[in-house]
């Protein structure tokens, strides 16, 4: 058997890469199809980003890497990746570094695994590799930034408030003017409304059952819709509820009519 020296000692590149895959562990794994992690997880290889997010050319991006089991990542050539093979839920122990773990392996010609990189989800939005979880000691890093109003907890929060005379936006409109231009912050909020409401306008067009496999039926379109058409007939809208008040106690005991027909006095509240 002859195994080159090449074979044995090789020099990576982006280039030589030519598969890959990916193993969600611990809650990533058995939340994994109910949250459409799994889905996540393939449309953000294939480049896809939540602040740039298109539903419907994700679908598409989708359905073309299931059927032809490769995938394009931004800047690599096409990779081979089988959805049904390359993505493992992993029901083993989670990893080390946190509940909520994922691998990913890049692979060669041969499927040989060349590159292997560990992530962890924790929390808030943040993804961290497992170097820099090891770094932070295990848990997110608290060092507080060199900001001007720096906070730990509410009460800290408010008493900068008090003494500053801002508002809690007008502190943290200026602790993010630490690192941003007045321009890049409002172009960078109005991109994340914009996201948003981009966000709400599908969910009250859609209809049918909500990705996951849970059967869960989307709702929002068909409650919108009923609040439009109660619009302006002067009903009691769904989301009022009224609490009626105990009626004062008499020493005769109540005739039935008169249970019915004593005020109560009512409580509206509207969500």
């Amino acid at each position: 058997m002859f195994l080159s020296v090449f074979d044995m000692f090789k020099v990576s590149s982006p280039f030589q890469f030519r598969g890959v895959r990916a193993s969600l562990h611990g809650s990533l794994a058995f939340t994994g199809v109910g949250h459409a992690t799994d889905r996540a997880t393939v449309l953000g290889l294939a480049g896809f980003a939540p602040d740039t997010y298109d539903a419907e050319k994700a679908d598409a991006a989708f359905a073309r890497i299931r059927d032809r089991k490769m995938i394009e990542v931004p800047g690599l050539p096409p990779l081979q990746f089988d959805p049904l093979k390359d993505l493992l839920f992993d029901f083993g122990p989670a990893l080390p570094g946190h509940a909520n773990g994922m691998i990913l392996k890049a692979t060669d010609a041969q499927g040989d695994v060349i590159l292997t990189e560990t992530y962890y989800s924790i929390g808030g939005g943040f993804v961290v590799t497992a170097a820099e979880q090891a770094e932070a000691g295990g848990t997110r890093s608290r060092a507080r930034a060199d900001v001007p109003y720096p906070f730990d907890t509410a009460a800290e929060m408010l008493a900068m408030a008090r003494a500053s005379g801002l508002s809690i936006a007008g502190m943290k409109r200026q602790n993010e003017l630490r690192f941003r231009t007045v321009e890049e912050l409002d172009r960078g909020m109005a991109r994340i409304w914009e996201v948003m409401t981009a966000c709400i306008d599908r969910g009250m067009l859609g209809t049918g059952i909500l990705p996951g496999g849970l059967k869960v039926r989307r709702r929002a379109k068909g409650i919108h819709d009923a609040l439009l058409a109660e619009r302006g007939l002067n009903q009691t809208p769904p989301h009022t509820i009224t609490l009626l008040t105990a009626m004062p106690r008499t020493s005769a005991a109540p005739t039935f009519q008169s249970a019915f027909t004593a005020p109560r006095p009512a409580i509206s509240m509207m969500f």
